[in-house]
């Protein structure tokens, strides 16, 4: 039977940094030496596997539109419709010595697309047990909970960048996810891109407080990153001493 993976997710409003986080935790994922790690990449925008410095084709996105479109040559009669599916996913996914990344690409065009997500979710599922860790950038917003694709995570990691709309959103997804009933074991905070303004400090450290989600640790502005950003650099070969490393490894060690 195999063992349940480590399932951390990573969520926030669009803005806040949170796919930069992800990134940071993967690359103290895999140096933990823990086995393989699979990295999904549940937002449409798919930025993630930039930060990684990795070149990612086709997303699961794409997948669901080939199947969808009768135009597309996509069933085989000598194959079975979810070993097909099965060998699509597979295709689609990255691998690099140390972790793999799966995009979920756009939403879903018109049409039903029920019975087809249902397929990709079960594969999914299946993929996903032979990892010992999971980590899913998930999409801005609210969406992944109001759809339900974010379930049974170990770990919630609500990113939020020093305003209110931000501390807000970390607030209304708790919120959200006790309603729908989703299985969260824990979930936090994460303020960042915080400066170092005393004042600015005390009106957060009101807003947190406010918030009902509890705070894990804050992420200092960080000028490497707007330079990998500029040059298309990976964020994981940030240096060790650039303060977001510093500070998203101290959350690390907290979490994990």
């Amino acid at each position: 039977m195999n063992q349940k993976a480590n399932i951390i997710a990573v969520a926030g409003k669009g803005g806040t940094g949170k796919t930069v986080i992800a990134s940071l935790l993967l690359k103290f994922l895999t140096e933990k030496g823990l086995g393989r790690v699979l990295a999904i990449d549940a937002d449409p925008a798919t930025c993630l596997p930039s930060t990684l410095g990795v070149d990612v084709e086709k997303t699961i996105g794409d997948v669901r539109e080939e199947m969808a479109s009768p135009s597309q040559v996509f069933f085989s009669e000598h194959m079975p419709t979810d070993m097909l599916i099965e060998y699509k996913i597979e295709e689609i996914m990255i691998n690099t010595p140390r972790f793999s990344v799966l995009a979920m690409g756009r939403s879903e065009g018109p049409g039903c697309y029920c019975l087809i997500n249902d397929m990709l979710r079960h594969f999914i599922d299946k993929l996903s047990a032979r990892f010992p860790t999971i980590l899913i950038d998930c999409e801005a917003g609210l969406e992944h909970l109001s759809r339900r694709t974010t379930r049974d995570v170990d770990t919630m990691l609500v990113v939020s960048d020093p305003t209110k709309r931000g501390i807000d959103t970390a607030s209304n997804i708790k919120n959200l996810a006790e309603k729908l009933q989703i299985n969260f074991r824990h979930i936090y905070l994460v303020l960042n891109k915080v400066t170092e303004d005393k004042r600015v400090k005390g009106v957060l450290n009101e807003m947190v407080k406010n918030s009902g989600v509890e705070l894990i640790g804050t992420v200092p502005e960080d000028e490497n990153i707007r330079t990998f950003d500029l040059i298309g650099k990976p964020i994981t070969e940030l240096p060790e001493d650039s303060k977001a490393v510093v500070a998203v490894r101290e959350i690390f060690e907290r979490v994990s």
